[in-house]
């Protein structure tokens, strides 16, 4: 299975080095020197890296027969690719990686079905998961402990306990606002 762990950035100097956007919560697994990575646009790669360090709180890398500016320019917008095992879980305890969440059916803990899994958001304060409703719309719930109560891979299921308001139905709502008036 294939995973985007990067994209290069802007040029950094004149030897080669670019500057990448992680993505990727184990870089140093994937963007280590030594690891050939694919890419898209294809022609750009395979690339591997030569070298990889932290400088300004950026992570800068150089790659294999990229030896000046010009070359690391040309390689600009590139996406790293890296060919990972799917059974290959996260080290951390209660970590997944995306492709296993895809798809997954999300029941509440009393067993009502909500949806499933069709995209994750990654956003600065926490990852939201999407979910595809039956009758076709979406709903957000934010994957933190307190809402997501379980993940079980096994049974394909995400299991959540939603505070009030994040999942009530719009006609609930509707009726229930024709009821106070």
């Amino acid at each position: 299975m294939q995973l985007v762990v990067a994209r290069i950035g802007r040029a950094h100097g004149i030897k080669g080095e670019v500057t990448v956007e992680v993505r990727t919560d184990e870089p140093e697994l994937r963007l280590t020197p030594g690891a050939v990575l694919a890419t898209d646009p294809a022609a750009a790669g395979p690339l591997t890296i030569e070298t990889g360090r932290v400088h300004s709180g950026r992570l800068l890398l150089r790659f294999e027969g990229v030896k000046d500016r010009n070359g690391a320019e040309a390689l600009r917008n590139t996406l790293l690719i890296a060919e990972i095992d799917p059974e290959e879980l996260p080290e951390g305890e209660d970590e997944y990686y995306d492709h296993q969440l895809m798809d997954l059916d999300v029941v509440t803990e009393d067993g009502q079905e909500i949806g499933r899994i069709t995209e994750i958001s990654h956003l600065p304060s926490q990852d939201l998961f999407i979910v595809e409703r039956p009758d076709g719309s979406e709903v957000m719930i934010p994957f933190v402990e307190e809402i997501v109560t379980e993940i079980d891979l096994e049974e394909q299921k995400a299991v959540i306990a939603p505070p009030p308001g994040l999942i009530d139905d719009r006609a609930e709502i509707a009726s229930s606002r024709e009821d106070s008036e």
